[in-house]
């Protein structure tokens, strides 16, 4: 079983959206027994707080389910739990590793390095833009799959 964490700031919006689409992708191939995903924060702002709403809204206008789910943050286990973490920016590379206590595993990675792209995904929070996350988060999901398929 691929072990796949997706990993932003609160956990509210691009890591939890990444999750969805994620899981999506994977239950339309009926691949659900070989993956675990899951999502966490590397701040403690939102602990405890659902999807942010213009996630959920993006994601039902794009038919793709929105999961039970609470923000958690990540800890220094989830490094040993996860085959993937997965940070939304460089911002949260840096904090994914300071939690870790670094990468000697090679196991962090930025969702876009997968689609060939050193980009951060932008905070929706900030820009108000779901739709161009979306497209980010896709792009970035649709290249992991196929790299995880082989």
């Amino acid at each position: 079983m691929i072990k796949v964490l997706f990993i932003c700031h609160g956990n509210i919006c691009r890591s939890t959206m990444s999750q969805f689409v994620f899981q999506d992708m994977v239950n339309r191939h009926d691949l659900q027994n070989d993956f675990y995903i899951n999502s966490a924060a590397t701040s403690r702002e939102e602990i405890g707080n659902g999807p942010h709403y213009g996630t959920i809204r993006k994601l039902q206008r794009e038919s793709i389910p929105v999961l039970e789910h609470r923000a958690v943050q990540m800890t220094r286990k989830d490094y040993d739990n996860y085959d993937y973490l997965i940070g939304m920016d460089s911002a949260n590379i840096r904090n994914i590793k300071r939690i870790a206590g670094g990468d000697p595993e090679g196991k962090v990675h930025k969702l876009l390095e997968f689609a060939g792209s050193d980009r951060d995904i932008a905070d929706p929070w900030y820009t108000g833009n779901f739709d161009e996350t979306y497209r980010d988060v896709v792009e970035g999901c649709e290249a992991l799959f196929k790299k995880l398929q082989r």
